[in-house]
């Protein structure tokens, strides 16, 4: 009776072994061949802004290296929540993937209804940059400098206007905690990306916009917009005549967009693996880094582990500064 029990739990334990080693030739086998179809990028906002670009430099490269299409499918909407959501409940195949803004961990952290939690719902898989706003102004606002900024604010309270990329964002909370700071009274705009936002900007239709250094430069090179202040520690090279916001009289206003690209939660290992490879090797070509540095992007292209530990960390940062600035959901 012995014998034959041993002989049970032996052939248990074997058929046990030989099920989890299936499994794991079988996520081999799955990375090996990633990608065998075409690979679905999705992307929060409307084609031109400076996650889209992101994506569409990241998504080519990726194409020509691994050999099959890699496709930019932007879905804006609700703060871009509506590209989360989309990739949270996809398939785990890494066939479906996110290239994301900040403005993910402040709305998994500010809505009370979104249909994932930055933490839980994604693997990540690489920081790809990160970016400072730059505090600008449309061709018909007179004002060149923030106190000249302020002044008319409080000339004129609830007056002036601001667009936004969205409830949530880095420039809404930018915006917000410039207001605190100045101890003026703005309108707060939310557009669907940064190029209807632009777009009302150079119109007239809104007055200021905190944008990501990456998307602002040109515009400020070929003299559209104005630059008042950035939110970075230091002056950027590529801007050195422009003030930081401590050096414009506004401290405690330090800010940066970054964009990540992840995958759904429970996606291989191997697959996460592969892509952050990829992208690592992406991120040092030279044309790559020329196009991101020029622009006042800092890539960064952090391990998983190492995103995954700053998503969390950009968590208890969002939470704590909640507590600061009362942040509208539009």
């Amino acid at each position: 009776m012995r014998t034959k029990l041993f002989r049970s739990i032996a052939v248990a334990l074997s058929l046990a072994g030989f099920a989890l080693f299936s499994q794991v030739v079988s996520a081999q086998d799955a990375a090996a061949n990633y990608p065998n179809k075409p690979v679905r990028v999705v992307v929060g906002y409307q084609a031109g802004g400076p996650t889209d670009l992101t994506a569409r430099l990241i998504a080519s490269k990726l194409q020509a290296s691994l050999g099959q299409a890699f496709i930019v499918d932007n879905k804006p909407g609700a703060s871009s929540n509506r590209a989360s959501e989309i990739v949270a409940t996809s398939a785990p195949d890494g066939y479906t993937l996110l290239i994301a803004a900040s403005q993910l961990v402040s709305s998994s952290v500010l809505f009370k209804d979104v249909k994932f939690d930055a933490e839980k719902s994604f693997a990540p898989i690489t920081e790809i940059m990160r970016s400072p706003a730059v505090l600008v102004v449309g061709p018909s606002l007179q004002v060149n400098s923030v106190p000249e900024l302020i002044a008319l604010a409080k000339r004129q309270p609830g007056k002036l206007s601001y667009a936004s990329t969205g409830s949530a964002s880095v420039p809404h909370v930018s915006a917000e905690l410039f207001q605190m700071r100045a101890n003026i009274n703005l309108l707060h705009v939310p557009y669907r990306g940064a190029g209807l936002a632009l777009n009302d900007l150079l119109g007239g239709q809104v007055d200021l916009f905190f944008m990501t250094a990456l998307s602002a430069i040109p515009y400020i090179q070929s003299g559209k917009v104005r630059p008042l202040a950035v939110t970075s520690a230091k002056s950027l090279p590529q801007l050195p005549n422009v003030l930081t916001m401590a050096q414009a009289g506004i401290n405690d206003l330090e800010l940066a967009s970054w964009n990540g690209l992840f995958a759904p939660a429970g996606t291989s290992p191997q697959i996460v693996d592969k892509l952050y490879r990829e992208v690592s090797k992406v991120l040092k070509d030279p044309e790559v880094r020329k196009t991101f540095e020029d622009q006042a992007a800092v890539i960064v292209g952090s391990s998983p582990q190492e995103f995954a530990a700053y998503i969390k960390q950009e968590i208890a940062r969002v939470q704590a500064l909640s507590q600061t600035i009362k942040i509208e959901i539009d």
